[in-house]
């Protein structure tokens, strides 16, 4: 018999979601780029796609879940698996030209750097005489 967790909140629609949804973090470093970054542990980098368009930013994949156990030799699941997507709205100060992305121990660190005519300069004011 498999073990089941109760979840008091089940008969009221407030499960969790049973799909894979990765936690994303976006924040600027400085005045030069906007990074994102997204926690997708056990996935290749075959599994990813990021796309730009009309400064919408998707990122899409799958998370597999293991062949090595078959599905009635669970006693119990928590672990997310499946196709997921995400979009994010891009303001318009970026460079959606030169997006770079790395993959690395199960995160993915998406850099969006700002355009030059973007980013904030300083104007020496003369004072006249």
């Amino acid at each position: 018999m498999p073990i089941v967790r109760w979840d008091p909140f089940r008969d009221f629609g407030f499960t969790a979601p049973s799909t894979f949804m990765p936690p994303i973090d976006i924040f600027q470093t400085g005045d030069h780029e906007l990074v994102l970054k997204a926690e997708l542990p056990a996935m290749s980098r075959d599994d990813i796609d990021i796309n730009i368009e009309n400064f919408v930013l998707t990122i899409k994949g799958e998370k597999k879940a293991p062949t090595e156990v078959k599905d009635d030799q669970y006693h119990h699941i928590e672990r997310r698996y499946g196709s997921f997507s995400r979009s994010f709205s891009l303001p318009q100060t970026v460079d959606p030209n030169r997006v770079s992305a790395e993959y690395k121990d199960g995160v993915l660190a998406v850099r969006i750097p700002l355009r030059e005519e973007a980013k904030p300069r300083t104007i020496k004011v003369d004072v006249a005489a």
